[in-house]
């Protein structure tokens, strides 16, 4: 299982989304995994990962939150509520899902 928190330079949400993957990850029992760090720094770049905007979170490759309408772009990213981050919940969940799927494939 491959992580990756995808972002911009000097993405102003960067800090928090670290902070709150490892406490997700953590909370999840996968802290022993850990991720990497991606500057995502070119239109290209963006559009090669599918890159909707910074931070993103991915596992192996796909996006978490993946909004398959929007366009690639180099830019700040919002989630539900206008937040920079998502939710720690939303985010549990989706590591699990896709834990259990990276153990199922």
């Amino acid at each position: 299982m491959r992580i990756e928190l995808l972002v911009v330079p000097e993405c102003p949400h960067e800090a928090a989304a670290a902070d709150l993957l490892a406490t997700a990850l953590a909370d999840v029992g996968l802290g022993s995994v850990g991720y990497t760090v991606t500057v995502i720094d070119s239109q290209d770049d963006a559009e090669r990962r599918h890159f909707i905007g910074s931070p993103t979170i991915c596992v192996d490759g796909v996006d978490l939150f993946a909004e398959p309408a929007r366009p690639a772009a180099v830019a700040c990213r919002m989630y539900p509520g206008g937040a920079g981050v998502p939710s720690l919940s939303d985010l549990r969940q989706a590591l699990k899902k896709a834990a259990a799927l990276s153990a199922s494939g």
